[in-house]
């Protein structure tokens, strides 16, 4: 096909290394980052695909390996209304990896574009970023080619955590619409997040500070730019590790994975009874707080524990304002504790 005509000569600078099977899952493709760089780029061809799919909505794209160590990275894929990939798309993905040659990677292109009825005259639109990982500019580079190879209309966020690349495509999306989600900025995200939590928490005790574990990596000035939006004591935060600037930091002895793994406080952290403390993973698309008993004791609050009790927060504040019409609801995946799941059904 014509409009492929220029995959060939990009592809020959990002050729697939020998002996790899690549793999798409739930986080997307994730291993040592100087063996993406291929996969990456291919992945800018199936984003512009992926776009054209949806008559030309804006798909995103992010380069991130979440909790893991420094020296690895990954891809994915955000779909129109900032959701994952569709599951139908991760095989293609795959298989897109590991085409072998460049001629390959057209065949593959190609068969997808026939597959799914696809109208390669949609210009494709495409929204990257990234985190703080060293490969980072490096696997951006090879995604850009990817993206310049098929005329993507594309545009760069640079260094944002991954929830706010999944709000940038929906406000996108959505925006001229009745269901307009919020501006698609930096700014615009602290604008919605930050008025919701002043909203949620308006009338209620002033709480007292809470230490945050940004696992040195980008959560770190994110919400630091997002403590300055909302300017206010319900939010007062103390920021620990939080150097993106020196190597061999990121998700070392800290950050959310480490945290819950081991069952204590990350370095930097000396945690005292009655302080509330929490932490991030390395693009802060994940949380978990925890405190120390009386007794000094490490205390988690795990995902489920913290949805109940918001649930039971926000149920509270329902019974005390008269609503009768309004449900509260709690989505749990197939890994959620089954106690907590009994509690919320059978007690909640």
């Amino acid at each position: 096909m014509a409009v492929f005509e220029n995959v060939s000569q990009y592809s020959a600078k990002h050729p697939k290394p020998a002996g790899i099977t690549f793999a798409y899952g739930t986080a997307g493709f994730r291993t040592i980052g100087e063996t993406l760089d291929s996969t990456v780029f291919r992945v800018g061809l199936l984003a512009a695909l992926r776009s054209q799919s949806k008559q030309g909505k804006v798909i995103g794209v992010m380069i991130t390996a979440s909790h893991n160590h420094e020296r690895d990275n990954g891809i994915k894929l955000v779909d129109p209304m900032g959701e994952m990939l569709q599951q139908s798309w991760e095989g293609y993905c795959s298989e897109m990896a590991n085409a072998e040659t460049d001629d390959q990677v057209v065949q593959v292109l190609t068969s997808i574009a026939q597959a799914e009825g696809i109208d390669l005259s949609v210009t494709p639109r495409v929204v990257y970023a990234r985190d703080t990982r060293p490969s980072g500019p490096m696997l951006q580079a090879a995604l850009e080619d990817g993206l310049a190879a098929l005329a993507v209309d594309a545009t760069n966020y640079g260094i944002v955590t991954t929830p706010q690349l999944h709000y940038f495509v929906r406000c996108l999306n959505t925006a001229g619409t009745p269901a307009a989600y919020g501006e698609p900025t930096e700014a615009g995200y602290y604008e919605r997040y930050g008025q919701a939590f002043l909203r949620l928490v308006d009338g209620r005790p002033t709480p007292t500070t809470l230490y945050i574990d940004a696992a040195n990596g980008v959560g770190a000035p994110q919400v630091r730019k997002l403590a300055a939006a909302i300017n206010s004591p319900y939010f007062n935060i103390d920021v620990r590790n939080c150097d993106t600037e020196t190597l061999g930091k990121l998700n070392i002895d800290c950050g959310a994975d480490y945290v819950k793994s081991n069952q204590r406080q990350p370095v930097g952290m000396t945690m005292q009874p009655g302080a509330r403390y929490c932490s991030f993973d390395g693009d802060a698309d994940r949380i978990v707080y925890y405190y120390a008993d009386e007794s000094g004791a490490f205390c988690l609050l795990d995902g489920d524990k913290i949805s109940t009790l918001i649930a039971t927060y926000l149920r509270d504040l329902v019974s005390t304002a008269g609503v009768e019409d309004l449900e509260v609801g709690v989505v749990q995946t197939a890994y959620a504790n089954g106690s907590s799941t009994s509690y919320i059904k059978d007690t909640l």
